[in-house]
Formats: structure tokens, C-alpha cells, sequence
């Protein structure tokens, strides 16, 4: 199963690939989308959607796992965020993928093991996980990866749960 996690954000949009097989991940590719911030909201909606566009049609993932939003300040910045989310689940939807969405607190629980873990705890499990060199840079790339993960753990199991209850 090849998986897109996706980081939204309006000025970086961290994304990676994997390839889940049995109990194995490999790195397919991750980087980030950036807009510059000169440009008109509705130009860089446009950039996320057509670059997002491009990496899907290059690596073909079969389903999107996208991080949900946590704010609790800033309402501006969460609405533009929120936007930049939208323009990437319809990009995937377009697509044809299916589309998971979690929480931070289920991703860093299902890498970490504890829901409330540091941002560097998250990034060295995706180092570790991965079998990386180091941790990829920016930060909104390795949680993308984080998210792809995610989802990878949680289709495992529910593949797993599937056979034992046919099996009765």
C-alpha cells in the first residue's frame, strides 16, 4: 500500500510517500510545498493544489492520511490553515484516493506509543522507522511522514482484526 501523509499549512505543506509491506515501511519520497508569503492567498491555494497535484501523479499513493488541525490561539491562522487542508484533501479526493485523517494525538500515539510526546520524540521514531540517515527537514516533512505512518500502523490492524474475525 503506498500511502501520501500530508502536513497541511498555507506557507509550508510537508508531504511524504511510503510503501507499507506486511510490517515494513520504505521511504518513496517526502519534501515540502512552499508559498512565498508576497503572494495573494488564493495564489498560493492555487501552488499547494497544483503542486500536490504533481506529486501525486508522479509517486500514485492509493490513499491520503492528512494531520488535522490543532489551534487554540490564533483563529486567523487557523482558518488559512484550514483552507490549505481543504485544497489538499480535494486535491487527493480528485484523485480518486481515499482519505484518512488523524489527529496529532493518535500520530504521535501510534509512533511514539504515548500521545503527548515531544516534537523531537516524533521525529526520531520517523528517523528510526524509516531507516533514515537523519531526521528530514523541514519539520512539516517529517510530520507528514509521521502521518503516513499512522496511517500504515492503523490499516494494519484493522487488516489484522479483519482476519480474526472471519476466522471465527
Amino acid at each position: 500500500m503506498r500511502i501520501l501523509g500530508i502536513d497541511p499549512g498555507y506557507a509550508i505543506l510537508g508531504y511524504g510517500i511510503i510503501d507499507m509491506k506486511g510490517n515494513h515501511f520504505e521511504v518513496c519520497g517526502y519534501g515540502a510545498v512552499t508559498t512565498e508569503a508576497s503572494m495573494d492567498m488564493t495564489d498560493r491555494l492555487k501552488c499547494l493544489y497544483s503542486s500536490l497535484m504533481e506529486i501525486i501523479v508522479e509517486y500514485e499513493p492509493e490513499v491520503a492520511s492528512v494531520e488535522e488541525l490543532f489551534f487554540n490561539t490564533n483563529v486567523k491562522t487557523a482558518i488559512m490553515v484550514g483552507q490549505a487542508r481543504g485544497v489538499a484533501i480535494l486535491a487527493c479526493a480528485n484523485s480518486g484516493m481515499s482519505i484518512a485523517e488523524y489527529t496529532p494525538l493518535q500520530i504521535k500515539q501510534a509512533l511514539v506509543g504515548y500521545g503527548r510526546a515531544e516534537k523531537k520524540q516524533v521525529q526520531a521514531m520517523v528517523k528510526t522507522i524509516l531507516n533514515l540517515k537523519e531526521v528530514p527537514k523541514p519539520d512539516d516533512t517529517a510530520d507528514a511522514l509521521a502521518a503516513a505512518i499512522c496511517h500504515g500502523h492503523s490499516a494494519n490492524s484493522s487488516q489484522r482484526l479483519a482476519k480474526l474475525l472471519k476466522a471465527r
